[in-house]
């Protein structure tokens, strides 16, 4: 039977990049000479510190653009409201979603029952298999669910006959 995996992950190595290429920018930018301003990465958690509210849009501004010059959707990152830090600093969380959660999953199986194709979906963890009789349903299913307005990144993979 022909079917195929919904899933979401982001490529942290070129997440990685976006860092570095930011820390590079911060380093030769006059508007950052002197400041305090750093990104980092621990596990799936980005940490912005920065002097003010200012610059932390900046920073936050700076992420987007070197996220998406290494084809990482934004969409993927989910913003905490920034806080208050040593030395009137401000420090914003930033988790980087990977997997589809429960409540995506069931929205994106209603969605697919809902318009009567003739699929079965299985939620697998984080993942979601979508199989059926024939190719063409699965195609189909792919459309629906990319005319869905998610606020996550979703990529379908293998593919099979």
């Amino acid at each position: 039977m022909p079917s195929f995996d919904i899933v979401s992950r982001v490529d942290l190595a070129e997440v990685d990049n976006a860092l570095s290429g930011i820390a590079r920018e911060i380093a030769t930018r006059f508007d950052f000479k002197g400041s305090k301003c750093a990104i980092r990465r621990e596990e799936g958690v980005l940490t912005i510190l920065a002097d003010d509210e200012l610059k932390l849009k900046q920073m936050q501004e700076l992420l987007r653009v070197h996220l998406t010059r290494r084809k990482v959707d934004p969409l993927s990152l989910d913003a905490k409201p920034p806080e208050k830090a040593s030395g009137n600093t401000l420090r914003q969380k930033i988790l980087v979603r990977q997997g589809v959660d429960q409540n995506l999953a069931r929205l994106l199986v209603r969605e697919i029952k809902e318009k009567r194709l003739k699929l079965q979906v299985a939620i697998q963890g984080d993942e979601l298999r979508v199989s059926g009789k024939s190719r063409d349903e699965l195609q189909g299913a792919i459309q629906l669910l990319r005319s869905l307005k998610v606020e996550q990144p979703l990529q379908y993979i293998n593919f099979r006959e």
